[in-house]
């Protein structure tokens, strides 16, 4: 094995290492919710906020990820985001109350967005034709993280006694993945301070990157109002905090088998046509949300597996999506932040909107009905994504990037 697959294989393990640490932030609380809302007194919609301020930050981080890009550099932009998901980590463990929860996800979730937007260009630029494996890759990497939080955390809350340990623990693998990214990136050189700001400004004046963020932010925002609520609906139903976690690291499982499965697949297509495969992937979510409406307790496995599966191929064939419109990493990268960016403002929204849901009606069926809804209004504007069209499309963006 000579030294450039050495490097490519350290590169896909530090590209889990870091996906891995992107979503205990999110998901280790998730079915602890209970416990925090007795222990803190805060409501459900207060609590969404655990979920939905980490993901305005991640949207407003994307849309300035040019700038702080040019300003730091991948590596000290990706080492001081793991030094800010560790504080926050840190901080929860030694504070449960509200003010400390909340400062936190904001703290956490910068953190949590800068490497997001970073790690979609970089994967362009250093992987280059396997640039479909990689992204489902750290796509399954960061799905696996969330789940394994989600299972761990009621269990160490349990050994502990303390469910802010539950919580905060997470710390650790943050450090561990820092010490390796400062290794492997040591030879990496500093940001030139004439190197090109990439900024996704320009990329307001372009209709078919407003159709991308939309797109985007609506077929994942059923992630963030699963995680804050799949295991507080289950509950509710009778479930414990660890069979109800358990759920959550069951369809990891399926996000997992997903975004390693579909990216594959779009990876041997001849012709970038990734429309296929997100219809298909919309309608399992659609199926699973419909079982929770209509069948809750019945097949209760299945309809998370179901969900789970559509959940985890959409976010990776997203990010896919828009890296197919535009030949050059540089700008691809800008296209895919400027895309997170307002995609995350809608995903942050989609927690909140169910938590308000669940206080006015008492129940989450309205949430998982109106995430069904948004699931059928994407499956009708996916034919518009014709790779037959992006030269066009490039061609139509070009004098917006030269401008």
């Amino acid at each position: 094995m000579d030294k450039e697959q050495l490097r490519f294989i350290g590169g896909l393990a530090l590209l889990v290492a870091l996906g891995l640490n992107l979503r205990p932030l999110l998901a280790a609380a998730s079915p602890l919710m209970e416990d925090i809302r007795q222990a803190t007194g805060l409501g459900y919609s207060v609590l969404a906020w655990l979920i939905t301020l980490p993901f305005l930050c991640m949207g407003a981080v994307a849309l300035a990820s040019g700038r702080l890009r040019a300003l730091l550099g991948e590596r000290r932009g990706i080492a001081l985001s793991l030094v800010a998901i560790a504080v926050a980590c840190g901080l929860r463990q030694l504070n449960g109350e509200g003010t400390t929860l909340l400062a936190t996800a904001l703290l956490g979730g910068a953190g949590i967005a800068l490497i997001q937007a970073l790690v979609p260009g970089l994967v362009k630029q250093r992987f280059g034709r396997h640039m479909p494996l990689a992204m489902g890759i750290y796509s399954a990497s960061l799905m696996s993280g969330g789940g394994l939080s989600s299972w761990l955390s009621p269990w160490i809350t349990e050994v502990s006694g303390s469910w802010q340990r539950g919580i905060g623990i997470w710390w650790i693998p943050a450090i561990v993945t820092l010490l390796g990214w400062l290794w492997f990136s040591r030879h990496q050189s500093r940001p030139s301070s004439n190197a090109p700001i990439s900024s996704g400004q320009k990329y307001w004046r372009w209709p078919r990157a407003w159709l991308l963020a939309i797109y985007f932010g609506i077929i994942n925002a059923g992630y963030t109002s699963v995680v804050a609520w799949l295991p507080v609906y289950y509950r509710e139903l009778g479930w414990s905090a660890q069979s109800s976690g358990g759920l959550l690291a069951w369809m990891t499982l399926f996000q997992v088998l997903a975004a390693l499965l579909m990216p594959a697949l779009a990876q041997r297509q001849r012709i970038p046509d990734r429309r296929g495969l997100l219809v298909f992937a919309l309608l399992a979510q659609l199926v699973g949300y419909l079982g929770f409406i209509l069948l809750p307790t019945v097949g209760t496995l299945f309809w998370v597996a179901i969900s789970g599966f559509g959940l985890g191929a959409c976010f990776g064939l997203g990010l896919i999506l828009a890296l197919d419109h535009l030949p050059d990493p540089f700008e691809a990268g800008k296209l895919a932040a400027f895309m997170q960016g307002f995609g995350f403002m809608i995903n942050a929204l989609s927690p909140w909107i169910s938590g308000g849901l669940r206080e006015a009606t008492g129940n989450f069926l309205a949430a998982w009905i109106l995430l069904s809804v948004g699931v059928v209004a994407m499956m009708l504007v996916t034919p518009r994504f014709n790779p037959a069209e992006y030269r066009i499309h490039a061609a139509n963006a070009a004098p917006i990037r030269a401008s």
